[in-house]
């Protein structure tokens, strides 16, 4: 695990660095801040299109040669374009294409690499473990956004692809010497007695296996069927929407009502950062997170960016900030928990494929959508409308679900008992 988190901290730091550079690159390409957008949202599109796939993939396949292929491809992509850039070959065409496929690999990347991480550890510490790894994200990210400055002032465009290549290349090395604590591939899948297993017919199990569509919609029914899972999708896409583009929201704010200029918003940037930091770090002690927690922590976090947006000062924004960055990022580490755990082993890749493409929607929406409440409200407004709609819909869930509760039977204990019989003592 140790091992592991050192390869996720390099390869996330490569991750941001190119990110960061890819932006500057287009920038430089077109001089279009709207291509510059397009480029993101052209790398996100296949998680959409392809997310589902991606998961079922990563349940067919041996995890540890999924990761490793995927890692290797992806580098592979960094290679080429640092090469291109260095040959003066990259036009805007070329440039999203190779972004494109990089989301493509991602589908399969992603959930393969998370839930590799989390089967290095014993299952009670798959929290601690998820927590880590959210550690390592926000120190790659400090780390890749500083590193990409400095490479681009002195090395040029192409050596930030060339380092992010090189990263991906020492996570594909680390994984051969890595022994999971447990299986990752049960031959019966989790909830289904042996007998069941045992007396499908031969038809059955070669359609389970082959046929890739039914899989992909084994993994969407079991979301849906499950309402924690369906609950906190709704929580975090309300939260992504209307809380998450600090970004956006802040930016404005900071250079708008608060007269701040570029400096002001890149100490509320580490700040942000840092509370990411404490944040993951509370996370990882949590050991039995769940649903509600993440409601009451987003709610939590809607309410201090109400406060935000009322701030009467960078000072007293500064404050806010910080526990709003730790609630969020203890929030997102909950979440993360419950998504990787829930599932039996057999369905957890096409469940992060449900993810994938329910979270894509969030990240191709959510920017637009705030954009306009900025428009017609204001930083100001954006802010404190965006905290009451999610404390809103929190609630909302919460009374919900309290009202859908059974109410309790009251069973005699007496000598007056119900009668016994086999269904009643199968069902006590």
């Amino acid at each position: 695990m140790r091992w592991w988190s050192v390869a996720n901290f390099v390869s996330n730091a490569g991750t941001w660095m190119q990110l960061t550079v890819q932006n500057l690159l287009v920038l430089q390409i077109t001089g279009s801040a709207a291509a510059t957008g397009l480029s993101l949202s052209v790398q996100a599109a296949p998680g959409l299109l392809m997310g589902m796939a991606g998961g079922a993939a990563v349940d067919r396949w041996p995890r540890k040669l999924t990761a490793a292929v995927s890692q290797a491809l992806l580098g592979l992509v960094a290679f080429t374009t640092a090469l291109l850039v260095a040959f003066d070959q990259l036009n805007l065409g070329v440039l999203m294409a190779l972004a494109a496929v990089t989301g493509l690999i991602a589908t399969v990347d992603g959930p393969a690499c998370a839930l590799l991480g989390n089967d290095l550890v014993r299952a009670e510490d798959v929290p601690s473990a998820i927590g880590v790894g959210s550690l390592v994200h926000n120190a790659g990210r400090l780390a890749g956004a500083g590193l990409a400055g400095l490479t681009v002032a002195f090395l040029g465009t192409g050596a930030a692809y060339a380092a992010n290549g090189l990263s991906f290349l020492f996570v594909t090395a680390v994984i051969p010497f890595l022994r999971p604590v447990r299986e990752t591939t049960p031959a019966v899948p989790a909830g289904r007695p042996a007998e069941e297993a045992a007396g499908r017919s031969d038809e059955e199990a070669a359609a389970r296996s082959d046929d890739g569509r039914m899989t992909v919609r084994e993994g969407l029914a079991f979301f849906a069927r499950r309402p924690r899972l369906v609950g906190l999708a709704v929580v975090s896409g309300v939260s992504a929407v209307f809380g998450r583009n600090y970004g956006l929201t802040l930016a404005v704010l900071v250079t708008g009502p608060l007269a701040g200029g570029a400096g002001a918003f890149g100490t509320v940037s580490t700040v942000l950062a840092a509370g990411g930091i404490v944040g993951a770090v509370l996370g990882a002690r949590l050991r039995r997170p769940s649903v509600r927690l993440v409601g009451v922590l987003a709610a939590a976090g809607g309410l201090l960016q109400v406060a935000a947006g009322l701030s009467p000062s960078l000072t007293v924004l500064l404050v806010l900030v910080l526990p709003m960055a730790v609630v969020e990022s203890v929030s997102d580490t909950a979440g993360t928990t419950v998504l990787q755990t829930d599932p039996p082993p057999h369905l957890r890749g096409r469940v992060l494929g449900v993810w994938s493409s329910i979270r894509t929607v969030w990240s191709l929406a959510g920017p637009p959508a705030l954009g306009l409440l900025m428009e017609l409200a204001g930083a100001r407004g954006a802010l404190v409308l965006g905290g009451l709609v999610i404390a809103a819909v929190v609630a909302a869930g919460h009374f919900a679900h309290r009202r859908r509760l059974p109410a309790p039977v009251l069973v005699p204990t007496g000598p007056a008992t119900l009668p016994t019989r086999p269904s009643l003592g199968t069902a006590a």
